[in-house]
């Protein structure tokens, strides 16, 4: 069995969703971000980084096993599973390439664009402005790199669970502030609906449920 301690965020919904597609049972411990219990001393023993998710695998190998940082519990996930991973190359650097690529620019870049746009207490323009041109500019990378394909890396991956939170969240806002740029973005609307079909998915996307 697998604790996932999470929220209602893109970075919970990643894990939420491998767990929905891979078929593994776990049990879900929501931490409300909204009253800090994320920063209770017993989540600092599970995340020394005070975020969200962080998973417990009360059946690993020795012992239950922690893991936090989402890119690194799809990772285990995958290898546990025996799924959404290629165990040899050349899938495997492809699938890992578009999952640091969603860890290190779609997830931090969207995530300030939101910041800077809905929740900082001063309206910044150049900070909106930079973020927001720099969110569109990755999203274009995810459609180039969507051409001729279903799913990022070819074949359906965890480099996909871990994006297509982040976009989703993100695709009407853009649509509203630049409906021309993202008109042209085809390919990331037709994966965001190819996403939005699948069953483990719309599961993964409600969890927790609150």
């Amino acid at each position: 069995m697998i604790d996932l301690y999470t929220w209602t965020t893109p970075n919970g919904r990643k894990i939420s969703i491998m767990l929905e597609e891979c078929g593994l049972p776990y049990d879900v411990i929501p931490v409300d971000l909204g009253k800090d219990e994320q920063l209770k001393p017993e989540y600092l023993a599970i995340n020394p980084n005070h975020k969200i998710p962080a998973i417990i695998d009360r059946d690993a190998p020795g012992g239950p096993k922690t893991i936090f940082e989402s890119g690194a519990i799809l990772i285990y996930l995958a290898e546990k599973s025996g799924k959404f991973l290629p165990a040899r190359e050349p899938g495997r650097s492809e699938v890992i390439q578009w999952l640091m690529f969603q860890m290190a620019s779609v997830g931090p870049n969207l995530g300030q664009a939101g910041h800077f746009i809905n929740d900082a207490p001063e309206k910044i323009p150049y900070a909106i402005q930079r973020f927001v041109n720099e969110s569109l500019r990755i999203v274009g990378v995810l459609n180039t790199g969507l051409t001729g394909r279903q799913y990022l890396a070819g074949d359906y991956s965890i480099a996909d669970m871990a994006t297509y939170p982040w976009v989703q969240a993100a695709w009407t806002p853009f649509k509203g502030l630049m409906p021309n740029e993202i008109g042209t973005l085809t390919n990331v609307q037709a994966w965001l609906d190819r996403m939005a079909a699948r069953p483990g998915v719309v599961a993964g996307m409600a969890i927790p449920k609150v």
